[in-house]
């Protein structure tokens, strides 16, 4: 077989797939890219048998069909040296010999047979499709995976929950700390279907989706989730299990009596500069709302420090005087993009709502976070 590419190319699609590959691979050839040449066209692949991701790369000057697997970090490393030209790959069909020609060198590399690398399992005939666009796939990962558990004792919950109705898409992820709902009526799916994506693919597409345009194609059935995008395809094993029934978990909107709207930007530089003097046990910090004003406050005993800030604010409720972890927090407030943020809260023993205070026509964005007990 042989071959011609761009080496940034080739070195950019590699860098994107290669995010899929284990430290820890239980198979050895798993610590390869699989190149397979069909018809003049180059499919690269990168899997850990959990999630395996595929991209075309353009070539030219092809002659010759077949597989090889060659090694990810190697190639890798080489190729983040070069500057942009051709690269020539010529592969010995017999014993997998690799030559590499640039413009000013040839490199000698050691591959291995393609056939031995795993193949993709097959969906069963049942499996549901839908097509989203790449814009909305893409906002409903960015808005929830940081919300998702690193808790590999309740694995339903360390990933997204994708969950499909006949007139929207809602994704959603927690850690029983926090929760994010991301629900879009952007398409009418039709279906009504519920599928776990885990962490690991999910921070892929994070990775890949916005250098996409068009639509992203869906399949899945019962263990396995397929997306099909223009330049890449992705194949995952679901995570097994019940998620949370997370409708419940969200407090009624009618229960919330107390709103305060207030500068996202303004919010979080506050919370950052007092959050330097929370006790580094707990990260408490405490919001005091009254007569729209809302008042920052921590302090760490131990140490005989504390801070306190105070923000103007629409308040309408009653006064109020609520913990949260101040880590938690920020990051909340890190994912919304809304210059002003809407928060609802009822008492101070019960979740707090977080949303931007304006809402794209076709998305709701929801976020909640439980909050932490007061000692005064």
């Amino acid at each position: 077989m042989r071959f011609t590419v761009s080496s940034t190319a080739l070195s950019s699609s590699l860098q994107s797939i290669s995010r899929v590959i284990s430290t820890k691979n239980t198979l050895p050839i798993l610590d390869n890219f699989l190149f397979k040449i069909t018809d003049g066209e180059l499919l690269a692949t990168a899997s850990d048998l959990e999630t395996t991701l595929t991209t075309a790369v353009e070539i030219s000057g092809v002659t010759g069909n077949g597989s090889v697997a060659i090694s990810a970090k190697l190639l890798l490393d080489i190729l983040k040296e070069f500057s942009e030209q051709p690269l020539v790959f010529d592969i010995n069909d017999e014993d997998m010999s690799i030559t590499m020609t640039s413009t000013s060198g040839k490199y000698n590399l050691v591959g291995q047979i393609g056939e031995e690398y795993p193949s993709l399992p097959e969906m069963s005939d049942d499996k549901n499709s839908l097509t989203v666009p790449v814009d909305v796939l893409c906002n409903g990962i960015n808005k929830t995976l940081f919300a998702a558990a690193t808790d590999e004792l309740r694995p339903t919950m360390t990933g997204v929950f994708f969950d499909i109705r006949q007139d929207s898409l809602t994704c959603v992820a927690t850690d029983a700390h926090k929760l994010v709902r991301f629900k879009t009526t952007a398409l009418q799916p039709n279906l009504v279907a519920n599928f776990i994506l885990p962490q690991k693919p999910s921070g892929v597409l994070k990775n890949i989706l916005p250098k996409e345009s068009g639509d992203v194609t869906i399949e899945f059935d019962g263990k396995n989730v397929a997306f099909t995008l223009s330049r890449y395809k992705m194949f995952c094993r679901q995570i097994e299990g019940r998620f949370p029934n997370y409708e419940n978990v969200i407090p009624k909107q009618e229960d919330n009596i107390n709103k305060i709207v207030v500068d996202r930007a303004s919010l979080v530089n506050a919370l950052r500069r007092v959050s330097l003097f929370t006790n580094q046990a707990n990260n408490l910090i405490k919001l005091a709302l009254s007569n729209d004003s809302l008042n920052i406050s921590a302090q760490d005993i131990d140490f005989s420090i504390s801070a306190e800030e105070t923000l103007d604010c629409q308040y309408s409720g009653q006064l109020l005087t609520i913990g949260f972890k101040s880590q938690f927090l920020i990051e909340i407030l890190n994912n919304i993009n809304s210059s002003e943020v809407l928060i609802e809260l009822s008492d101070p023993s019960r979740a707090g709502l977080i949303l931007p205070y304006e809402q794209n026509e076709d998305e709701h964005l929801l976020m909640l976070l439980m909050p932490m007990l007061l000692n005064d």
